[in-house]
């Protein structure tokens, strides 16, 4: 599967998600292992089987095994960190003030260079709704020397990705619901 195929999936009334789909796939905002991590990191964030491997297929091979490697860990330790530090956030208390105990060993070494990995672990957060993690990484991102162009970029790939898989998961729910469909 592919971008297209992913594209030819979508509905007619989510044709504004295939346009949007189709400008970021080569956006040139990010590098292409930037752009490349970001699709598969905010892919997998958003869970849906058919949208990831259609953005691994498609940007996979554009990636050393490292960087994949790399973009798939960002999802992964961001789908616990985005969980844990949501609640401290939103709760308050004396839990921000606790040590986390949560491994995150990948973040000192994550295989890649550490803005991009921090560009892919921001676009997770993104999908995640982690305001606490959207910050922290944001201000490393920027420390790494990224714009603000490049952030908006990455978050707009997580945007659409997200969509794109909300939109297929819904579509489904109502065909497995015998519901009429969109065209």
């Amino acid at each position: 599967m592919s971008i297209e195929t992913l594209k030819s999936r979508l509905p007619e009334y989510a044709k504004d998600l295939k346009l949007n789909l189709g400008s970021l796939a080569s956006e040139p905002a990010l590098t292409a292992q930037q752009r490349a991590g970001t699709f598969i990191a905010s892919a997998l964030a958003s869970r849906n089987a058919g949208v990831t491997a259609a953005v691994v297929a498609e940007f996979g091979p554009q990636l050393s095994a490292e960087a994949l490697a790399a973009a798939k860990a960002a999802a992964a330790i961001m789908a616990m960190n985005n969980i844990y530090y949501r609640f401290t956030h939103l709760v308050g208390g004396d839990y921000p003030k606790l040590p986390a105990k949560l491994r995150m060993n990948v973040m000192a070494r994550p295989g890649v260079e550490k803005a991009d990995f921090e560009l892919w672990s921001l676009a997770v957060s993104a999908v995640n709704g982690c305001g606490m993690c959207m910050e922290s990484h944001e201000k490393v991102v920027r420390q790494g020397g990224l714009g603000a162009e490049q952030v908006q970029a990455a978050v707009r790939i997580a945007a659409v990705v997200h969509a794109v898989a909300a939109t297929l998961d819904g579509e489904e729910a109502l065909a497995g619901a015998g519901l009429p469909q969109a065209a």
